[in-house]
């Protein structure tokens, strides 16, 4: 979950380093630091806190001067943010920043405590540079390759050796890591993840599962894990740096929400031929979808809600039975699957752990596996039978908004797809369903238009809350998961999502005067059922939002805030009516003065279990 950075080139290091955590910090923003070659020697600058505390803290006592670095940004796993905690981490000869978790690691610690060895923090990642430290022969490419060996877990490492000056290694297993190569002058870099080097350069290479590479100012080379030479092919993003920057928003949430008209039509528009889905490029066929008897989703938090609405689209229209699974439950109950079973694994980073465990348990039962992923070359998009990219491009917000929303456009093409392959829908209607959602962009739009004031009004309403209820049927149940969601994530206003039919088992009680009941309410065939509902927690005192389309009128015994959106084709309108959820998420947050693009104990990228 944290991000780290390498630099070898001609720049200034220290501010490259601090460039590129800049925009890695959606990855963990607890600490901060920096370790350079300045004359020859290892020089570190941290901190706990944010980059701007590390920065601040240079400006005082002065920044490391050189050519050659590595950096980290941290997300807290082994010990509390402290300075003392704060990567890098040294050994006498070796310093690290670290990218996962090792599991061993206390059992390594014990075994260097008995060599002589001391530590001054918690982590585990000072027992890696201890380690390698303790292991080093000379040969710094040998000695990774060594201690790996040694190691269960995940990680991404950048390291530096003292006797090596203006050199940087790197080791990736399990977590993410590229390398760029500057287009313009001789310069190479390490990164958690692209939008780190688009500063400097659009081009880099995958490492693959431990793989070494040592970057010099004679270029990159690679090594496998036999330590062989290895020659790799360079890749070239399709992001540029306006993708990763805000463009005059406040937030990168508020900016993501509004891009989402054109995600949708990256994602959806190339897989559209002759008015009908086309996934043939993504490796899925007719006939292979024929096959397949049952569809389980497995993802982790927001991905798990984009599931969910694929989950109601595919039953209703393919009529073929859907399970959907938390990633980290789904790998430890012995879940029924098997061959003619197909796991879609959902993952924006496509690093998700629990995800890619979960599709290697899918793959050993026998099961095919679909990846939909907005990360190219991730572990998930090259382990999976068939893939789907989204294209929602970099997302920098903890808080997910658009690569959502991509997710939901694929979900609904691939359920065009299967239905029609099930032979439950028609050519005509399934050309009619694709027709619809080409029309989605400029619904979303449109929406935003005519929202956007009053979900600003809702937001300042819920300043002062202290817990809400999110309810609604069918796909609008779905929907107020996700609501639901993006309210705690940024506000930090506990909030839980229910089926609004089940309320009177239970969770009624705990309806009080003026508690916020915010209800979805877009699907007509159980409007009349949905809107009972509301009107049960309305006649308790309850506080309603109500999410509606604008053909449906309703008076105060109903709700007290109304939010309309666009009047569209009833299967389509999660699309519509999720915006509204986003955006009284993040008006709320903004009333209540959080930092919206940097929540509090979460991190973008979740690497570890």
């Amino acid at each position: 979950m944290c991000g780290i950075v390498g630099y070898v080139g001609p720049r200034d290091c220290s501010d490259v380093l601090v460039s590129a955590l800049t925009r890695l910090e959606y990855r963990g923003y607890d600490s901060a630091g920096i370790a350079v070659f300045e004359n020859g020697k290892i020089e570190v600058a941290k901190t706990k806190g944010r980059l701007k505390d590390l920065s601040e803290k240079m400006e005082r006592e002065g920044k490391p001067l050189g050519h050659a670095g590595i950096g980290h940004t941290r997300w807290a796993t082994h010990g509390q943010p402290s300075d003392i905690n704060s990567h890098p981490h040294s050994g006498k000869r070796v310093t690290i920043v670290h990218n996962g978790i090792i599991e061993n690691y206390i059992e390594l610690k014990d075994y260097l405590l008995k060599k002589g060895r001391t530590f001054l923090s918690e982590t585990d990642t000072e027992v890696v540079a201890q380690l390698l430290d303790y292991k080093y022969n000379g040969d710094p490419i040998d000695t990774i390759h060594n201690v790996i060996r040694m190691l269960k877990g995940s990680f991404a490492f950048g390291i530096v050796f003292a006797d090596y000056p203006d050199v940087v290694y790197a080791v990736r297993r399990e977590s993410p890591l590229i390398v760029g190569i500057g287009e313009e002058k001789k310069e190479c870099f390490i990164a958690s993840d692209v939008p780190a080097i688009l500063n400097y350069t659009k081009k880099y290479y995958l490492m693959d599962h431990d793989e070494i590479v040592k970057l010099s100012h004679d270029g990159v080379e690679f090594f496998d894990s036999h330590m062989l030479p290895v020659t790799k092919e360079l890749q070239e993003a399709d992001w540029d740096m306006d993708a990763a920057e805000k463009g005059g928003y406040p937030h990168f949430m508020i900016k993501e929400i509004h891009e989402q008209p054109d995600s949708i039509k990256r994602t959806i528009i190339p897989r559209i031929v002759n008015g009908m889905p086309d996934l043939s490029e993504c490796g899925i066929t007719v006939e292979k979808l024929r096959e397949f008897k049952n569809i389980h989703i497995v993802a982790c938090g927001t991905a798990m809600h984009a599931g969910m609405v694929g989950k109601y689209v595919i039953e209703q229209l393919a009529r073929v039975p859907v399970n959907v699974d938390i990633a980290s439950e789904f790998r430890y109950r012995n879940p029924l699957v098997g061959e003619g079973d197909l796991v879609i694994i959902i993952s924006q980073s496509g690093e998700t752990a629990d995800s890619k465990a979960a599709m290697a348990l899918a793959k050993e039962y026998g099961a095919k596996t679909l990846a939909i992923v907005n990360a190219k070359g991730s572990s998930i998009a090259r382990e999976a039978d068939m893939l789907i990219y989204t294209h929602a491009g970099p997302e920098i917000a903890v808080a997910s908004t658009k690569a959502y929303m991509v997710q939901i456009a694929v979900m609904y093409l691939f359920a065009f797809q299967f239905a029609f392959a099930k032979g439950k829908i028609t050519e005509e209607e399934c050309k009619s369903l694709v027709s619809s959602l080409l029309e989605v962009p400029d619904k979303v739009k449109e929406t935003l238009d005519k929202i956007m004031d009053d979900c600003q009004y809702v937001g300042s309403t819920l300043i002062n809350a202290d817990s809400l209820l999110y309810i609604g049927r069918g796909l609008d149940y779905a929907l107020s998961m996700e609501g639901s969601l993006k309210l705690k994530e940024i506000s930090y206003i506990h909030s839980e999502s229910y089926a609004a039919g089940e309320l009177k088992h239970g969770t009624i009680s705990l309806i009080t005067k003026d508690m916020p009941v915010i209800a979805v309410a877009t699907q007509n065939q159980l409007l009349e059922k949905t809107i009972s509902n509301v009107k049960e927690v309305k006649a308790r005192g309850a506080y309603v939002i109500l999410i509606c389309d604008e053909d449906n009128t309703f008076g105060e015994d109903v709700a007290d805030q109304i939010i309309q959106v666009p009047k569209f084709r009833e299967e389509l309108m999660p699309m519509l009516a999720i915006v509204p959820l986003q955006l009284i998420a993040y008006y709320t947050a903004l009333s209540r003065g959080n930092d919206i693009d940097k929540p509090r104990n979460l991190a973008k990228s979740v690497t570890v279990e």
